[in-house]
């Protein structure tokens, strides 16, 4: 396999979420993370979400509120990278009224036919990445991680009940 193309980025101002090493094969991992209309199901973070999928194309999420509110927020980033069964990215881009920049990264690692290794990471770019980092990161860490784990449920539990893989 081919190296993923993924930018270097400053270890002060990057999430990274847990690594999980799921018992699914990395094509099923792929389909749970891209049927975005299912997401409700399983994702505890990103409750719902929107796009095509297309590079450049928007990515219309509800987040969940892990700042310590009730409730849910809108948020919208545009897609960078898609490489099926490896990677899928996101990123939000400075405008002239926010200069405030970052990246999604979710990776998934093929170890073989019934098994894979995910995890996703946040970097915050631009001026105000390190007050970012120190506002947001320890609940992007969490939400990253919880995620990460539901994804694990329930790539795994679609693979125990499928008929054919």
């Amino acid at each position: 396999m081919s190296e993923l193309q993924i930018p270097s980025y400053d270890p002060a101002t990057l999430v990274r979420s847990i690594t999980v090493e799921i018992e699914a094969p990395a094509s099923l991992v792929w389909e749970v993370l891209t049927e975005l209309d299912k997401y409700p199901l399983w994702n505890p973070f990103c409750v719902a979400v929107k796009s095509t999928l297309e590079i450049g194309a928007p990515v219309e999420m509800t987040l969940a509120d892990y700042t310590g509110g009730d409730g849910t927020f809108p948020y919208t980033e545009y897609v960078c990278a898609v490489v099926p069964e490896r990677l899928l990215s996101w990123e939000l881009l400075p405008t002239p009224d926010c200069r405030d920049a970052a990246r999604r990264d979710q990776i998934i690692e093929h170890l073989d036919e019934g098994r894979c290794r995910y995890y996703s990471t946040d970097a915050f770019l631009g001026e105000a990445a390190h007050q970012i980092m120190a506002e947001s990161g320890e609940w992007v860490k969490r939400a990253f991680d919880e995620t990460a784990m539901a994804l694990k449920a329930r790539s795994e539990s679609l693979y125990r009940n499928a008929t054919v893989w």
